[in-house]
């Protein structure tokens, strides 16, 4: 059973591959505001919003100095096409393995049409410039989501 996150603890630490096949390492983003947004399914129409309103507001994040980190149990192939079809500007990190997923505790139990299945709960984790856990939210609605959490990075900056 995965332990609870809570805001102050240490992010836990992860490799993933981006739509690129380049390794991102959580650690090596240190002294940046990391927001690690974890999504459903690539080119969906929930994921596609929250993504292109990241995307609208990627300048006044980087601005902010914050790093947008998409997650999902996507291949990388997948993500590469998500990412080039929406000129996503931020990396799309792949978990087919759904380590990022277990270690944040985004698997959850889920219906649609009344058929039971374990899949990601959209959440997003707001990581601070010393890598703790800064802000959580879970059972994300994708609309307007990004501006919510720009505001948010607003105030660690």
């Amino acid at each position: 059973m995965t332990e609870c996150l809570e805001i102050g603890q240490i992010a836990p630490e992860f490799t993933a591959k981006n739509q690129r096949g380049e390794n991102i390492v959580l650690a090596s983003l240190r002294g940046k505001i990391v927001v690690l947004y974890f999504y459903p399914k690539d080119d969906t129409p929930g994921c596609t919003t929250e993504g292109q309103e990241f995307a609208a507001l990627y300048p006044k994040f980087q601005a902010a100095g914050a790093e947008i980190l998409g997650v999902s149990r996507d291949s990388v192939a997948s993500h590469l096409k998500f990412s080039c079809k929406y000129e996503f500007p931020f990396s799309l990190l792949a978990d087919p393995d759904e380590i990022l997923c277990k270690a944040y505790d985004v698997i959850k139990e889920k219906k649609n049409y009344g058929k039971v299945y374990l899949g990601i709960e959209r959440s997003t984790f707001v990581i601070d410039r010393a890598g703790k856990l800064a802000y959580i939210e879970r059972k994300v609605k994708a609309a307007g989501h990004a501006e919510k959490i720009f505001a948010v990075v607003e105030k660690l900056r």
